[in-house]
């Protein structure tokens, strides 16, 4: 049974970015690994003001910077010690992000329960353990169910190469203060691998499994919050209980969803598609094989999408995918303008590239100069990444 407990107070914390970090002694130790200015709990949350910067053009003339990153794998088929180390160094923050409207602004935990096992039921037990490992806290409780949150935007910019052996290759666009920079491979239901990039301590920012299914996610341009899950659980979700893109589309249709995100799917039968979500309509399902930061191929809000620099993205995509660009060249062109963002100090900068190979069953993520590749059962591990930028 979940007991009650004392409401986390904001943790003090330093910003550590510009300072060369050391690398952690003990590879257990999540704390070293996740530098505590997550700053959830720092004076502005800039992840919910995306439409009040001019990000993509921001900073043009100011002197490069160098922002250190340390990015953490872990390889865990039940929810245990790793899981437990990563809550451990990261719930202060998170709790505090949680609280930031106040709890009573957020959902009960009766009603948390009560959706997460209507729409998901397949992810309660999971929720459970996960529940049980952060000592039946009630807020830990409501927040890992992830519904009806605290609203966030992030950047990105993603492409698929389908077919029996598909290519998915995505950037990722935000805060690097916010960013866990942790990739997870995990068996939590016993019955399908999964790994991708994690995000509020079990949901996925991107991520495949072992059936050949790949998922990403970027943000899709309304700044509309409605009921609904927060999109990394969905991620999850759709990994875990779905073998390929047709099964995953069924999925997503009616599940409620809080903001407005294209989801991108490909699968090693062949097929792909782009799937724009958003609160309080059905889904639009697309063959688009590119998705930036508005709605499918469509801009709605015109001056979102400049300070996003959406449309540019997708247009640069969409040729190099028309030119019939080598493999190695569409993963090498994430690492460039105008793919790439280096507007780390006002929170839109590009944490990594990620690019897919589910029928290999491996992920390759790449900075400037670096490559990390990961499977399904590589041994924990650490990098050390430094951005470059303004």
């Amino acid at each position: 049974m979940i007991t009650n407990t004392t409401e986390t107070s904001t943790p003090t914390t330093e910003d550590l970015r510009g300072r060369a970090p050391t690398p952690p002694s003990n590879p257990a130790d999540w704390r070293a690994w996740i530098d505590f200015g997550l700053a959830w709990s720092k004076a502005s949350y800039r992840g919910t003001d995306w439409a009040g910067s001019d990000w993509a053009g921001s900073g043009s003339a100011a002197t490069r910077t160098s922002f250190p990153l340390r990015m953490s794998a872990y390889q865990e088929d039940t929810p245990g010690a790793r899981w437990k180390e990563l809550y451990d160094a990261t719930w202060p923050a998170y709790s505090s992000w949680y609280a930031s409207q106040g709890f009573s602004a957020r959902p009960s935990l009766a009603e948390c329960r009560a959706q997460l096992s209507r729409h998901m039921p397949e992810l309660v037990p999971t929720w459970e353990r996960l529940v049980k490992l952060s000592g039946n806290d009630t807020v830990a409780a409501r927040l890992l169910t992830m519904w009806n949150m605290p609203s966030f935007a992030c950047g990105c910019s993603q492409a698929v190469l389908p077919g029996q052996d598909p290519l998915l290759v995505r950037n990722y666009d935000y805060d690097l203060d916010l960013f866990e920079g942790v990739i997870a491979s995990t068996n939590w239901s016993g019955k399908r691998k999964v790994i991708g990039t994690s995000d509020l301590l079990w949901g996925l920012l991107d991520g495949m499994n072992e059936d050949g299914l790949v998922v990403s996610l970027t943000f899709g341009g309304r700044s509309d919050v409605g009921e609904g899950f927060g999109i990394p659980l969905v991620v999850r979700y759709l990994l875990e209980t779905c073998a390929d893109v047709e099964a995953a589309i069924a999925a997503l249709d009616g599940l409620p969803i809080a903001q407005s995100y294209n989801l991108t799917l490909a699968d090693t039968s062949g097929a792909h598609a782009t799937v724009f979500v958003t609160p309080g309509e059905p889904i639009a399902v697309s063959d688009l094989t590119v998705a930036t930061n508005h709605r499918l191929d469509e801009v709605e809000r015109p001056e979102h999408a400049r300070r996003l620099n959406s449309l540019p993205r997708q247009e640069h995509l969409t040729r190099l995918l028309d030119e019939g660009t080598a493999r190695h060249r569409l993963v090498e062109a994430f690492l460039d303008e105008p793919l790439r963002a280096e507007q780390y100090t006002i929170g839109f900068g590009t944490l990594y590239t990620a690019a897919y190979r589910p029928a290999a069953g491996a992920v390759t993520y790449r900075w400037p100069g670096q490559t990390w590749v990961r499977t399904f059962d590589d041994q924990d591990d650490t990098r050390q990444v430094t951005l470059a930028g303004r």
